[in-house]
């Protein structure tokens, strides 16, 4: 029988059972999904131990998202493009990374109503959650990313020579500027996230948004971060990463069966397991 697992250090904590879960009992399978901790340095025992023990697929974690890419046999586009595996599929023998975070982002931010399709984004950050993100927004048709980071080489990086990424500092001066320009923001960083003693300095910034524009942040512990709660002051739609987090289970349990689902089907049940 084959079996689906979550991999990380810290991974107890994960939700992805719960998700996957509910998803494969909607779908009428028997396949247990479970959390494994697998620490820094042991991925290759693991893939090995997973083959033998009729481990089909698992979503990764950290810190083994940008680990795992020289370990896999293949990888599809979304996982090569930023750097990172976070669902990989055993198909006929060979390890298949692919990264459904990007493209989570996307299907949370149209659920949202905050499509960015033909508009200016400002992202914030350039970590992992950002070079996931960034390329997604791009795919689903933003006009212009502007990618604003404390490390302004980072997000220079990120934005290698595609014209229409734009790197910028993480200061409060050029946030106002950018998004005056920009008709979406979205927090990439883990400022606002719970335990966390680092904060914004100022939310000014939202002052100069235009009317309308909406604010995602994919941080969704807590559920109401200060940016979404300083964006709803102002008037503005606002969303958390629960929709993401929902979607890249969804998109990442297509590639583990390796075929289409009913999406907004799978997508109820797995809200349904998080109420």
């Amino acid at each position: 029988m084959s079996a689906l697992q979550v991999i990380g250090d810290p991974v107890l904590h994960s939700k992805s059972p719960l998700l996957h879960g509910a998803m494969l009992g909607a779908l009428g399978l028997d396949v247990p999904y479970t959390a494994r901790v697998v620490k820094k340095g042991e991925l290759p025992a693991y893939l090995s131990w997973a083959e033998a023990n009729g481990v089909t697929g698992f979503n990764a974690t950290m810190p083994h998202k940008e680990d795992l890419l020289p370990l896999l046999d293949a990888l599809d586009d979304s996982a090569a493009r930023c750097g990172a595996a976070n669902t990989v599929a055993l198909r006929n023998g060979k390890w298949m990374g692919f990264n459904t975070d990007g493209p989570g982002c996307l299907e949370a931010l149209r659920e949202a109503g905050m499509d960015p399709a033909g508009k200016a984004v400002l992202v914030l950050g350039a970590g992992g959650a950002a070079r996931a993100v960034v390329p997604a927004l791009v795919s689903g048709g933003a006009a212009r990313v502007f990618v604003a980071n404390r490390s302004l080489r980072r997000a220079e990086a990120l934005c290698g020579g595609d014209d229409r990424l734009s790197p910028a500092p993480f200061d409060l001066d050029t946030l106002v500027r950018l998004a005056g320009q920009s008709r979406l923001i979205v927090n990439c960083t883990s400022l606002g996230m719970a335990d966390t003693p680092s904060r914004f300095g100022s939310f000014d910034f939202l002052d100069a948004l235009p009317e309308g524009a909406g604010v995602f942040d994919l941080i969704y512990h807590p559920a109401e971060t200060e940016l979404l709660k300083q964006a709803r002051l102002r008037g503005h739609p606002a969303a958390n990463g629960l929709g993401m987090l929902v979607w890249q289970a969804v998109l990442a349990l297509e590639i583990f069966l390796d075929r289409p689902l009913d999406r907004p089907r799978m997508a109820a049940a797995a809200r349904a397991a998080l109420d």
